[in-house]
């Protein structure tokens, strides 16, 4: 079974733009190291009526929205192999500066899931 690396971060909705424009480079990195798939998903129906809401989740300020997102890789040895090669790709480097992020990265969740179930 596949294994996937998940995220959900807060965004300003005013940088999404710069957010995006930021994904889709970082995407297109993972892809060339080997990701299966790249996702990145904006929040657009989130007052949930039932369970945790992403907003209260994340403890979501005025103007701000969610970003879920996920890299499939064939397995977590497949992850390992391929982040180990993305996180010293010089081009992820450059994007990282902390402090000009589109988004707060302190108040991101992340973390690697084994699949249960796939179709």
């Amino acid at each position: 079974m596949k294994y996937v690396d998940g995220y959900v971060l807060p965004v300003a909705k005013k940088n999404l733009p710069a957010y995006r424009c930021l994904a889709q480079k970082a995407g297109k990195i993972w892809r060339e190291h080997g990701a299966l798939e790249y996702k990145e998903c904006a929040g657009d129906d989130l007052n949930m009526k039932f369970g945790l809401p992403f907003p209260r989740l994340m403890k979501l300020k005025r103007g701000e929205t969610v970003v879920f997102s996920y890299i499939v890789f064939k397995s977590r040895a497949h992850r390992d192999r391929v982040n180990s090669k993305v996180m010293k790709d010089p081009r992820i480097a450059s994007m990282c500066d902390p402090e000009d992020m589109p988004f707060d990265a302190k108040r991101m969740a992340c973390g690697g899931f084994k699949t249960l179930v796939g179709a």
